[in-house]
């Protein structure tokens, strides 16, 4: 059996509508012209999505999960299981365009230390999305989100760094962090370090994976002219969850890859941060928000993700 140049691997929970418009991108304008396959996780979807998979993809490709394990634990099993060259990563609420994925391998093919490659992602309006790639979360945007100057000074390259300032992605830029939602590892890349660190459940795993690829000395960038469109949060938890989520993956990240003083002093910044948001929505009275969520919440978050333990840990209830 000729082993294929891509395995494409979706991480689904729930958002059948969404799955489905993928799906049905790569079978249609936005299957590669190399060869392929499938490979789609079922995270414990309430109903199951094994029957909607199926309509695209063989029963061999199909991954049901009786609990949900999160993102990164899902497309490590996924890439275990595939036999592609290459490892994409691409989320369940995206549409891929034409020529999006043969963009990526050409790209790999002509990079000698080729470590991680990502595109442009845009709305279903078309218009930019910057959410393809971010900076590196340092002490200073850890400053910047305490005081709120990333929030009021939002894309601004100094005081919102991660943000990546004003580019709109449209032109070949190496990048500190390529996200999960469109990413394109070299198998050899990926077994190198790993994959995924199994401690993330969700968000942060993406940072992390990038940040481990540049210090192998493997490169991580952008290419333009591979274009996914991202119905943005279609696939994600609501507000007050996705915060929290968001923060145990933030604090993990800095617990893995910050010195331990430099740790304590980062996740105090960003508690700072937290309960700044937390007190304007309290004040607006806008009981459902993020923000206030987070902060009820932060016994959650404060430590970051547990170890893994080897056991599959379902969802956190947050």
């Amino acid at each position: 059996m000729t082993q294929p140049d891509v395995s494409i691997l979706i991480v689904a929970y729930n958002a059948a509508e969404s799955l489905s418009d993928c799906l049905e991108s790569l079978a249609g304008s936005g299957k590669p012209v190399s060869s392929s396959e499938i490979i789609v996780v079922d995270n414990a979807s309430e109903p199951s999505l094994v029957g909607l998979i199926e309509r695209y993809v063989g029963r061999s490709q199909v991954i049901r999960l009786d609990e949900n394990i999160g993102f990164g634990r899902a497309c490590n099993l996924a890439a275990s299981r595939s036999t592609g060259r290459n490892i994409l990563l691409l989320n369940p609420d995206t549409i891929a365009h034409s020529g999006a994925i043969d963009t990526l391998l050409t790209a790999v093919r002509e990079v000698e230390n080729a470590g991680m490659v990502g595109g442009r992602t845009v709305t279903p309006s078309g218009d930019h999305d910057p959410r393809s790639c971010w900076g590196e979360p340092t002490m200073w945007s850890q400053l910047c989100f305490a005081t709120g100057l990333s929030r009021l000074l939002k894309g601004n390259s100094v005081f919102d760094p991660e943000s990546l300032g004003d580019w709109k992605r449209d032109t070949v830029r190496d990048v500190p962090v390529v996200t999960g939602c469109l990413a394109l590892v070299p198998r050899n890349a990926w077994s190198a370090v790993g994959g995924f660190d199994m401690d993330y459940f969700m968000y942060g795993e993406d940072a992390d994976l990038s940040k481990r690829l540049r210090r192998s000395g493997l490169r991580v960038w952008i290419e333009p002219g591979s274009v996914v469109t991202h119905v943005v949060g279609a696939s994600s938890p609501n507000s007050g969850a996705k915060t929290t989520l968001l923060l145990a993956g933030r604090v993990t990240y800095l617990r893995k890859n910050f010195s331990v003083k430099e740790f304590h002093v980062a996740r105090m910044l960003l508690t700072v941060g937290v309960a700044w948001r937390a007190l304007g929505a309290g004040l607006l009275r806008r009981r459902d928000a993020g923000w206030l969520v987070a902060w009820r919440q932060r016994r959650q978050w404060l430590n970051g993700y547990p170890p893994y333990n080897g056991v599959d840990q379902s969802v956190p209830h947050f």
